[in-house]
């Protein structure tokens, strides 16, 4: 099964009461329960991991390593303005991260220092972010793994002609 962390970053816990203007109202609980129901629909294995210091956020990349996740969706919210250790860290896993913002934050003039270690980002779709992050890095982790069958099943049919 397909394992999925996602981590939250500063302020996302407060989710539905922190400026819904801008995050909406949907709180930080009822978006997890979104989103796990999503995993279990689409069968795969999402942690959901919220923190406010990148030092913690560090930390739990690194061990999801050790766990063997297979990708990453962040919100890295505040961590985007001077994240720079975390840029360092995501450069270092091994497993694709994909950013999601609930905002559009270019059109807020905003700009993410990690963004250039994802390989892609969805911003400014509330939190339907979330899902369509969740959905493109299931896609993307999908295009990885078929080169690979798709080699082995060949392997097996040159040595079944044998």
């Amino acid at each position: 099964m397909t394992k999925i962390l996602l981590v939250q970053g500063p302020n996302m816990s407060y989710l539905g009461r922190r400026q819904p203007e801008i995050y909406g109202r949907t709180s930080a609980a009822e978006l997890d329960a979104m989103l796990l129901a999503h995993a279990r629909e689409h069968r795969y294995a999402l942690d959901i991991f919220y923190t406010h210091t990148e030092g913690t956020a560090i930390e739990r990349l690194y061990r999801a390593v050790d766990e063997k996740i297979d990708g990453l969706v962040m919100n890295p919210a505040a961590f985007i303005f001077a994240g720079y250790a975390l840029r360092d860290t995501l450069r270092a896993v091994p497993f694709p991260y994909v950013e999601v913002h609930i905002s559009n934050i270019e059109q807020r003039g905003i700009r993410s220092i990690l963004a250039e270690t994802a390989v892609g980002m969805i911003t400014g779709f509330g939190v339907r972010s979330y899902f369509l992050g969740l959905d493109a890095l299931l896609d993307h982790l999908a295009g990885r793994r078929a080169p690979r069958r798709a080699a082995r099943a060949k392997r097996a049919g040159r040595r079944a002609a044998r």
